[in-house]
């Protein structure tokens, strides 16, 4: 793992942010130094909700052969990386994102540090427990609440499901990922109580019969590591699915773009899940950052960064990260420029519905 800079050095020289800003921690800023809900009745008035999620699945030491240490790290890093910004202004769009959004910044989900290295059900359960609490204190809210983990259930299902339950009619999802998470089953545990790594998506879809397989837009997986029927399934119930081949010989990224509009199309809302592994292991997320999870023909940071901003001109439910590559301080620049840009979106609906009701 090469050598990552200290909070100190990620600091120094920005001198237009020195100490002005909310910090959750001495070394952790809220994500653009927005402020930082401490309680439920701080939501109020959000419209977008930032969670941080730190939970690694598995026994043991390693995830996917990464310290789970260097996994763990992100939603400080992530956030880190974020206060070298000025603010809210996004220069392409000449749009300052908070002249338009109230975001609030609710610090990272208590989840014991036992929970990422003793993978018993459990603490699992737990865990995600603790994320559907404030996702959906997000949701009553009336925000978007925006969660930034490494595994599941604890940045997928766990928001998910709260999504799900909010609503009576269909859900769509844009999903992007270098694999499916549709086993049948959780391979760590075993368990049919567990929405794990392998099987997160086949479990959120079980449980929740509102999830919409044919509003699914399934984006970036290839290679050779899929069971066939688990893919056969989804495109044979009506999925978009859109491997990178089929991106890269094929679509481009505008026609990735056009066919998202199928997650919209007859659905009550929309919840937006970004596995970042689907970067792979090569482009911006170079070598083996991710360790295992690394694929060739890995997703470019502009094609990721570009789908987050659609989904948020389009407007979205909730959204996650997870599987974020670690120990790159642009990989988690990357991250900050995907919330970012998803934000610069959903301000630019808002903006034009504001404007749309003043001409009315």
């Amino acid at each position: 793992m090469p050598h990552y800079p200290s909070w100190e050095q990620t600091l120094a020289g920005k001198h237009w942010r020195s100490t002005h800003f909310p910090r959750i921690r001495e070394d952790m800023p809220t994500f653009l130094g927005v402020p930082y809900a401490i309680r439920d009745e701080d939501l109020e008035g959000a419209d977008v909700v930032i969670i941080g999620a730190p939970f690694a699945a598995g026994w043991g030491k390693k995830y996917s052969g990464v310290d789970k240490a260097d996994w763990l790290t992100a939603t400080t890093r992530i956030r880190q990386q974020s206060i070298r910004y000025r603010g809210g202004y996004v220069q392409e769009f000449d749009l300052d994102i908070f002249e338009h959004l109230k975001v609030v910044d609710y610090g990272d989900v208590d989840l014991p540090l036992e929970a990422s290295y003793e993978g018993t059900v459990e603490r699992i359960l737990e865990a995600q427990a603790a994320v559907e609490r404030k996702v959906r204190a997000a949701l009553d809210a009336g925000a978007v609440p925006l969660v930034v983990g490494q595994n599941s259930p604890c940045a997928s299902y766990a928001i998910g499901r709260p999504v799900a339950e909010r609503h009576a009619g269909p859900i769509g999802m844009v999903s992007l990922d270098t694999h499916w998470d549709a086993w049948p089953y959780d391979w760590a545990t075993m368990s049919p109580h567990i929405a794990g790594s392998t099987n997160w998506k086949d479990k959120l879809y079980r449980d929740c019969p509102n999830f919409s397989i044919p509003n699914l837009v399934e984006i970036g997986e290839r290679g050779m590591l899929e069971d066939p029927e688990v893919v056969r399934r989804f495109v044979r119930e009506g999925c978009n699915f859109m491997p990178m081949w089929k991106i890269r010989t094929e679509l481009g990224i505008e026609g990735v773009i056009d066919n998202l509009d199928q997650a919209w199309s007859g659905t009550d809302a929309v919840y937006a899940h970004f596995d970042m592994d689907v970067l792979g292991g090569a482009g911006p997320a170079e070598g083996d950052l991710l360790g295992e999870l690394a694929e060739p023909i890995g997703m470019t940071d502009y094609e990721a960064i570009r789908i987050a901003h659609e989904v948020g001109r389009r407007g979205c439910a909730g959204l996650s990260f997870l599987c974020i590559p670690p120990g790159s301080a642009v990989m988690y620049r990357v991250i900050v420029y995907a919330i970012t840009y998803f934000l610069a979106g959903l301000a630019m609906r808002k903006a034009t519905a504001t404007d749309g009701a003043r001409g009315a």
